[in-house]
């Protein structure tokens, strides 16, 4: 009856119940996520895929964390949620949201032992967010590499939830679960600077090898990523002004984001590993 008394141009714009779900089904859903990171969807042919688990390893100073928050930030800058499930304690809030993070559309979690890492990502996979980030840090990892039946169990879940899942590693964690592998290396790094001149770091570059793909002809297949630093960081004298205190953890004015930012994301954290 509403299309009868509504102008013809806008009544024939009324859909019915029926024909919106037939319209949705009949529309492709993407089944990637991008990274914004040439190099690296180029190896996951277009992106992470929603459903599998992929993992990336690398050394320190290899770009590993690099690369987590430009995927971070290239998805919540779509407008889609993200988690990050921070065992390594590594995210300044203040310099991922200079790298384009939306921090409003990020779960933060910061477990203290690789079994409130699984744990936490258990419960995370069922609530819908389609890229969850596990970063693991480096060694040695509180707790070791986990058993690799929970690893094959949160593979499962996210196949089951249509979720992306990111591990980042120092060396393998997952055993057999991931079904992509890429193992990023520290290449070069470039600076400014000359003469007697301060020497500033200006870029750095990495290298990024696919070693396990379900494509067994691809695996081996190399891609070259590289980040320039900006000539300005923000804070509050146009440096940054992350302080970090004896444990590693933010303090001072990252801190204070974190607390005003993420006050959900810390009961969250304390309710699943509780």
């Amino acid at each position: 009856m509403l299309n009868i008394a509504l102008p013809a141009p806008f009544a024939r714009q009324i859909r019915t119940a029926r024909e919106l779900v037939d319209e949705r089904r009949r529309t492709p859903e993407e089944t990637r996520l991008a990274t914004a990171s040439t190099g690296f969807d180029r190896l996951l042919e277009g992106g992470l895929e929603r459903g599998s688990m992929v993992e990336l390893i690398g050394r320190r100073s290899s770009g590993r964390f690099s690369l987590v928050l430009t995927t971070l930030a290239a998805v919540t800058r779509t407008g889609e949620a993200a988690a990050l499930i921070d065992l390594g304690d590594a995210l300044d809030p203040q310099a991922a949201a200079a790298a384009g993070v939306d921090l409003e559309r990020l779960l933060w979690v910061r477990p203290r032992h690789i079994k409130e890492v699984l744990a936490s990502t258990e419960v995370i996979l069922t609530s819908g967010i389609p890229l969850i980030i596990i970063d693991i840090g480096m060694p040695p990892v509180p707790g070791g590499r986990g058993n690799e039946a929970s690893w094959l169990r949160l593979a499962r879940s996210a196949r089951a939830h249509r979720a992306a899942l990111l591990i980042s590693s120092p060396y393998r964690m997952s055993g057999t679960a991931a079904r992509s592998v890429l193992e990023a290396r520290s290449s070069r790094t470039t600076w400014t600077g000359r003469g007697r001149s301060p020497r500033l770091l200006r870029g750095v570059a990495a290298n990024l090898e696919l070693i396990k793909s379900h494509k067994p002809r691809r695996q081996g297949e190399t891609a070259t990523l590289s980040w320039r630093l900006a000539e300005d960081v923000p804070g509050d004298n146009g440096a940054q002004t992350t302080r970090r205190g004896p444990s590693g953890r933010q303090t001072a004015t990252s801190r204070h984001i974190e607390d005003e930012t993420h006050k959900n994301v810390i009961r969250f954290k304390e309710r699943a590993i509780a």
